[in-house]
C-alpha cells in the first residue's frame, strides 16, 4: 500500500533496472555479431558503471545500484537458459510488462510483521497487507508490478527438519470434466477459473478494441490486465491447495507424463489441408489449458521432494485402455468417455478411475526397475500374428541422452514499416 511518492519512485527503479537490461542484451546481441565472446556478469557490472557515471543516463544514479547489478545477472541467468535448451532467446523487455526489482542486501531490509510495513532503500518504510508469516533470517526482498498493483516477495532462510513422508502411494490421472481422479477413488472437480471470467473478458476485449492504441482512453480501460490476474490467482490458489494437500498425505505420487503442448495444438491446418472440427478443437484446447496440468505437476514434483516422497511420471500410453483386473489392452474397452467396460473379463468402472490405477501400477513398475514406465500396465499387451508374448515385468531401458551442447544463433526479426 505504497503512497503516490513511492508508486512514482518505484516506477522509476523498475524503468532504469528495464533499461539496464535491455542495453546489456543489445551490447551482447553486437558483441555476438562482431564476433567476440560472450560477456559474462563481471564485465557487464564494469560497463554498468560505465553507464551510472555517463552524462547520457545520469538518472540511473538516482536509483539503488544493487538492484540494477541484478539486472545484467537476471540476463546472464536468461542466456544460459537458452544455452542449455531451457528457454527461448532472450528478448527485450517493455514498459509495463513484468516491471521488477530485487533488494539484496538483507542488512538494509527490515521487516515489522507486527504493523504491516517493510523497509528498503530509498523508499523508506512501505506499508502491506501480509497475506502469510515472514519465518527465519529475511535475505532479500523482490517488488513487482501485477495488473496495477506492488506486490514484495520477501526470500527468507531458515533450517528444516528431516522430511518423513507419510500416506500411502497414489496414482492421479488429470482431465477436464474431472480435474484429478486419484486411484483410491476420490476426485477433485475442475475450478475453470477461464470459463467463469470468458464473458466478462470478451466484454473488456471489445471496449478495447474500440480505443486507439496507446491513447488516455485505452490506458484507462486496461481493466482486462485485472480480469487476466484475477483469472491467474484463483488458478494458483486452486493449484496450490490442491497440490499441497497431495503431498501432505501421500508418500509416493504417480503422475502422467503428458505432453501438452502437443494435446493442445490447433487443428486449423493450412490452406491446402484445412483441418477438420476447428471449433471443437479449439474449444477443447481452452479447456486443457485452463486447468493448469503442468503447473500442477510441477508443485506435485518439488513439494512431494520437500516431504520426503517419491514423484514419478509415467508414460501415458494406455492408461485408459488398459484393464486393471486382467490387463487386457484395447481401445474397445472406453467406448464412452465416463465409462470403461473390459470385453475381456467384463469389468466395469469409472473410466478415470481406472486410468488413475493404471498409472499406479505404472509408477510401481517404474521405481521397482529404477526407470521411466514405457506402459500404462506391466501385464499382456493384445499379441500380434506371429509374436511371442512377453512374460513377467518387462525391462524397462533408459535412453542415453547426448552430452553434446549446441550453441544456436539468436532469431533474426524482420522489420515492419
Amino acid at each position: 500500500m505504497p503512497t503516490g511518492e513511492q508508486v512514482r519512485r518505484m516506477r522509476q527503479f523498475a524503468g532504469a533496472c528495464r533499461f539496464v537490461y535491455n542495453r546489456a542484451l543489445a551490447f551482447q546481441k553486437e558483441n555476438h555479431a562482431a564476433g567476440q565472446k560472450f560477456v559474462g556478469y563481471v564485465g557487464m557490472a564494469k560497463h554498468l558503471t560505465q553507464w551510472r557515471n555517463s552524462t547520457d543516463t545520469p538518472w540511473l544514479k538516482d536509483g539503488p545500484v544493487h538492484t540494477q547489478q541484478h539486472a545484467p545477472k537476471h540476463l546472464e541467468v536468461a542466456f544460459r537458459n537458452f544455452f542449455e535448451g531451457r528457454a527461448s532467446f532472450p528478448q527485450f523487455k517493455r514498459k509495463g510488462a513484468g516491471d521488477s526489482f530485487l533488494f539484496p542486501d538483507k542488512n538494509q531490509i527490515s521487516v515489522d510483521a507486527g504493523n504491516g510495513r517493510i523497509k528498503v532503500p530509498k523508499l523508506g518504510w512501505l506499508r502491506y497487507r501480509k497475506s502469510r508469516d515472514v519465518p527465519g533470517e529475511v535475505r532479500s526482498a523482490t517488488v513487482s508490478l501485477r495488473a496495477g498493483k506492488w506486490h514484495v516477495s520477501i526470500l527468507t532462510k531458515r533450517e528444516a527438519g528431516q522430511p518423513v513422508p507419510r500416506g500411502p502411494a497414489i496414482g492421479i490421472d488429470v482431465g477436464v470434466a474431472r480435474f484429478a481422479t486419484m486411484s483410491d477413488g476420490s476426485f477433485i472437480a475442475p475450478l475453470a477459473s477461464f470459463r467463469k471470467h470468458e464473458q466478462r473478458l470478451a466484454k473488456y476485449q471489445r471496449r478495447m478494441a474500440r480505443k486507439v492504441r496507446g491513447s488516455s482512453n485505452w490506458k484507462k480501460a486496461k481493466g482486462i490486465q485485472r480480469i487476466h490476474a484475477r483469472i491467474a490467482n484463483a488458478r494458483s490458489d486452486f493449484l496450490h491447495k490442491a497440490s499441497t494437500t497431495i503431498s501432505k498425505n501421500h508418500a509416493m505420487v504417480a503422475v502422467e507424463d503428458l505432453k501438452i503442448s502437443n494435446m493442445s495444438r490447433s487443428a486449423k491446418g493450412t490452406a491446402e489441408a484445412p483441418g477438420r472440427n476447428v471449433r471443437a478443437k479449439s474449444g477443447l484446447n481452452r479447456s486443457i489449458l485452463d486447468q493448469g496440468w503442468g503447473e500442477f505437476r510441477r508443485q506435485l514434483e518439488y513439494k512431494t521432494a520437500w516431504r520426503g516422497g517419491f514423484f514419478v511420471a509415467v508414460d501415458p500410453k494406455n492408461t485408459s485402455r488398459t484393464c486393471p483386473c486382467c490387463g487386457h489392452v484395447s481401445k474397445d474397452n472406453r467406448r464412452t468417455q465416463a465409462l470403461f467396460a473390459c470385453v475381456s473379463c467384463g469389468h466395469q468402472a469409472n473410466a478415470d478411475h481406472v486410468g488413475a490405477l493404471n498409472v499406479l501400477a505404472a509408477g510401481h513398475a517404474a521405481i521397482a526397475c529404477g526407470g521411466m514406465a514405457r506402459s500404462g500396465h506391466p501385464a499382456k499387451q493384445e499379441p500380434t500374428e506371429g509374436a511371442v508374448e512377453p512374460v513377467g515385468i518387462p525391462v524397462l531401458r533408459a535412453r542415453r541422452m547426448s552430452t553434446t551442447t549446441t550453441w544456436p544463433e539468436p532469431p533474426r526479426r524482420k522489420c515492419r514499416r
